[in-house]
């Protein structure tokens, strides 16, 4: 991940990207129109950067409207914003639009102290569901990030690079960086997000893509976003310590998806895991309705207590499935093998705990199938 060589600018004889349709700024949105998440990631992790250095991260995003705004997170130390531009991602990290400036109060950079998250003011850039944003920013400093590489087609470049609309040069990075949450103002909707470990945040071999998890699947096939806050390793004390941060933070948030006890299976009573569930939904149920997710197989335990961790998952499976407060989505039932319920279906894991592409796309249709069960939304049309 190292910088790479410099890349010649196109000459002046080239065509110039063509600008994205715009807002008139006669033609406010109307009224009724808010601010969703189409696009959000946990960013537990810290990454450091000692010069200026440029990043374009190549974004999807689940939402559709004729403003967006970014929000950015520091890690563990102070971040400088020096400029920031959002334009349509073309192949290679190039731009496929003109990039559009991103100012903070007016004005082009910000600077943060160690874990805050600022907000930029409304861009006018209209975006479809399904549009892949570049997202590029000078920076310098400690940008919180995520575990796992999850945005293929992103770079990094040493050097202020933001309004470049050729590919960027440097270096491919898929990691995620800096930018938290990309907000969307479009008419309100139902918008879901999804909190858990490393299952919900993508891990598949640590060089994966936010495409294939079972979160961006789903909300792929519902039409409507469903953002990620899954953060690898997590159990239900970080998710409790930090769920404000992390997911109370996000702006017109109508439901939650909770998959969380895989990595406290063995740690503690389970009458403990029981009770931090309760903790979590009800610290939840002002905020959103939630639903919770049943334990995925779990074939193996590192610490040498896999008899404990089987017996532990089937009593909170079982709790979940019998509590029906919140709402259940069954993952166990649709991924484990026919004849034994601690393992995975043939073909849908990578190592016996997590899911690999296949086992995300029977997570998503699981929930698909749910919310629409439930009448959270409609039917598709015949």
């Amino acid at each position: 991940m190292g910088p790479g060589g410099l890349q010649v600018a196109p000459v002046c004889s080239e065509p110039e990207p063509a600008p994205p349709p715009s807002a008139p700024p006669s033609e406010p949105p109307p009224a009724a129109y808010v601010f969703q998440p189409g696009f959000h990631l946990a960013l537990r992790w810290s990454h450091a950067v000692g010069g200026t250095t440029t990043f374009r991260l190549r974004v999807p995003v689940h939402r559709a409207g004729p403003r967006v705004r970014l929000a950015f997170r520091s890690g563990d130390g102070a971040l400088v914003l020096r400029r920031v531009t959002v334009a349509r991602a073309g192949p290679e990290a190039s731009l496929a639009s003109e990039p559009v400036p991103v100012t903070f109060s007016g004005a082009p950079g910000v600077s943060v102290g160690t874990r805050t998250r600022v907000v930029s003011d409304p861009v006018s850039f209209p975006v479809r569901f399904g549009d892949e944003l570049a997202v590029s920013f000078e920076v310098q400093g400690e940008l919180a990030a995520s575990a796992i590489e999850l945005l293929p087609g992103s770079a990094m470049r040493p050097g202020a690079w933001a309004t470049t609309p050729g590919p960027l040069g440097g270096s491919p990075w898929a990691v995620p960086v800096g930018l938290a949450t990309v907000d969307v103002e479009g008419p309100p909707s139902r918008a879901f997000v999804a909190l858990g470990d490393s299952i919900t945040e993508g891990y598949i071999t640590g060089h994966d893509d936010l495409r294939d998890t079972w979160s961006f699947r789903a909300s792929a096939e519902l039409g409507v976003p469903i953002v990620n806050a899954g953060v690898s390793g997590q159990g239900f004390y970080d998710a409790l310590r930090l769920l404000d941060g992390e997911a109370l933070v996000l702006s017109g948030i109508t439901d939650c998806i909770v998959l969380l006890g895989t990595n406290d299976l063995s740690g503690v009573p389970d009458s403990k895991l029981q009770e931090d569930m309760v903790q979590l939904t009800e610290r939840l149920k002002p905020f959103c309705r939630t639903w919770v997710g049943t334990l995925l197989p779990k074939e193996s335990a590192s610490n040498g207590k896999y008899e404990q961790v089987k017996a532990s998952r089937l009593v909170l499976n079982d709790w979940i499935r019998a509590h029906r407060q919140p709402d259940v989505i069954d993952f166990e039932a649709v991924t484990h093998a026919p004849d034994n319920v601690h393992l995975f279906i043939d073909g849908l894991a990578v190592d016996g705990i997590h899911p690999n592409a296949a086992g995300h796309r029977v997570m998503a249709s699981e929930v698909v199938r749910v919310l629409r069960s439930e009448g959270v939304l409609p039917q598709p049309a015949p």
